[in-house]
């Protein structure tokens, strides 16, 4: 892969080209199509992802057979770091919404490249940090917040993670289904139906072409946050 194109992902945003270029001979390029496993929770670890196109599920099996979504996540964002970092299972199951492209780094590989760039580690702990962040405050507004509430921390969530923002608009484009979008809020896909028609009539937003757009985003944080 092209070196200057790894300053793209923020994992490797501060490297410089000697060590881009030694990342670059390790990484292995895998594709997967729509809608298939691409790591199993409790199954060995041994390969870091690094998403280049596409957007994978991460989530956990309940006993009951449902699934307790965890995260969505886009191009740029890595998983498969804490079964990399300390040799366990895997801590979850990662399915592809989307035809993805991943960039595939052995376990062996990866603790090389700590070794002889440990600034690595240092954005990976930033990294990690974030999302324990993320997750005290999604296990906060599970908690404490109505349905209402739920749905707007869920969008807030998936347009900071997935979303794109053009001429100061927030586009998250291809919705995720309403019952991974129900797993996440901790509610019904009939709720979810019923609350962002709710945010279209109020104005916060409206769906075009299963693209959800939000005119103000900032407003609509500082309404919901």
């Amino acid at each position: 892969m092209d070196t200057q194109l790894l300053r793209l992902f923020p994992l490797f945003a501060d490297l410089n080209v000697e060590e881009l270029d030694l990342i670059s001979r390790m990484l292995v390029t895998r594709r997967f199509s729509k809608n298939n496993l691409i790591i199993f929770e409790d199954d060995v670890g041994n390969s870091l992802f690094v998403i280049k196109k596409g957007r994978v599920k991460i989530f956990r099996i309940s006993p009951d057979g449902g699934e307790a979504i965890l995260a969505i996540l886009g191009p740029g964002d890595f998983f498969g770091e804490l079964a990399v970092i300390d040799g366990l299972g895997r801590s979850a199951t990662v399915t592809s919404i989307d035809d993805v492209e991943l960039l595939m780094l052995r376990r062996t590989d990866f603790i090389e490249i700590l070794e002889k760039i440990p600034k690595i580690a240092i954005t990976l702990l930033k990294e990690l940090a974030g999302r324990i962040r993320k997750s005290d405050t999604h296990i906060r507004n599970l908690s404490l917040l109505d349905a209402k509430g739920r749905v707007a921390a869920t969008l807030i969530r998936l347009a900071e993670d997935i979303g794109k923002v053009k001429e100061k608009k927030v586009f998250i484009e291809e919705l995720p289904l309403q019952r991974d979008l129900a797993s996440i809020a901790g509610t019904s896909r009939e709720t979810i139906s019923r609350v962002i028609k709710k945010f279209e009539e109020e104005g916060h937003c409206r769906m075009e072409h299963n693209t959800l757009i939000f005119s103000d985003f900032d407003s609509f944080k500082r309404l919901y946050s």
